[in-house]
Formats: structure tokens, C-alpha cells, sequence
């Protein structure tokens, strides 16, 4: 499998393009399909790169501009307390990053109650909270864009 095709099957498997919140011309930040807490994103190269020492230093100049989006609209959506970058990529060897925020407290969203099991220590990824709400994921994108619009 060659780098493009790696590339598309990432993209595929994380609904980059549905769930797409902004980006840059290097760079993706989509609201990530499994919600270990509420509005958890994955931050994505746009190209594919299979180790992270492959970033050039233009892009990572440009990663540095989403951050602040990202960072403004989530505590803007939803009050996170922190928030946590992962770089895990032992299963999809993409340049990216696991947006997790963390909350001290549980949080109201779409009717529904968000909590973090794991604060203060690593986050519960294998949690997928409300994920047999159908709707949700396209709420909390809902939130994220307007959240980036202010």
C-alpha cells in the first residue's frame, strides 16, 4: 500500500472530510468518531507522512495557528479544563494527533451527561460515550464550527 492510499484509508476511517472542523493547508482538525470525552478531535497531516520527524518546519509553523483555533473554540463550546494532545500512531501510521479535553467535573451537552473516567490521570480512550446516539457526533461538530465562527 503506498503513501496516498495509507492516506485516504486514514482519512476514510476517521471521517475526516464529514466531520471536518478546520484546516490548514498542511493540516486537519475533524471531530474524532469515538468521544473518550466530550469534543475530542483528531488533528491530521494533510499528506501522508509516516513518522512525525517528517513534518517539515513550514508545517509545523502552520499546526501552530489551528492549535489556537482548536484550543479557543473547544473551551469556548464546551469549558474544558485541559487538554491533551496524543500522538499514539501504533495502529494508523499517519502523522496525527488524538484531541482529547479533559474535564475535572462532568459536563451537560445535547441532553446528555459527558464524563471523564480517567481525570486526572491518562484519559479512558476506549471509552465511547453516547455513541448509539446517532446525532451526536454531528452536534458536537455543529458546536465546534459555530464555537470557531465567534
Amino acid at each position: 500500500m503506498d503513501g496516498s492510499q495509507r492516506l485516504a484509508g486514514f482519512r476514510a476511517k476517521f471521517r475526516v472530510d464529514e466531520l471536518l472542523v478546520a484546516s490548514t493547508p498542511a493540516w486537519s482538525w475533524s471531530v474524532r468518531p469515538g468521544q473518550a470525552t466530550l469534543g475530542c478531535g483528531v488533528l491530521s497531516l494533510n499528506r501522508h507522512a509516516a513518522k512525525f520527524s517528517e513534518v517539515t518546519a513550514a508545517e509545523m509553523s502552520d499546526l501552530s495557528g489551528l492549535l489556537g483555533k482548536l484550543e479557543r473554540a473547544v473551551q469556548s463550546a464546551f469549558g474544558n479544563d485541559r487538554i491533551n494532545y496524543l500522538m499514539l500512531m501504533m495502529v494508523d501510521h499517519q502523522v496525527h494527533f488524538h484531541v482529547i479535553p479533559r474535564y475535572a467535573a462532568s459536563r451537560q451537552f445535547a441532553g446528555l451527561e459527558w464524563d471523564d473516567p480517567g481525570w486526572p490521570a491518562f484519559p479512558a480512550l476506549t471509552e465511547q460515550q453516547h455513541d448509539r446516539r446517532t446525532d451526536v457526533l454531528a452536534l458536537i461538530h455543529q458546536e465546534l464550527q459555530a464555537a470557531c465562527a465567534d
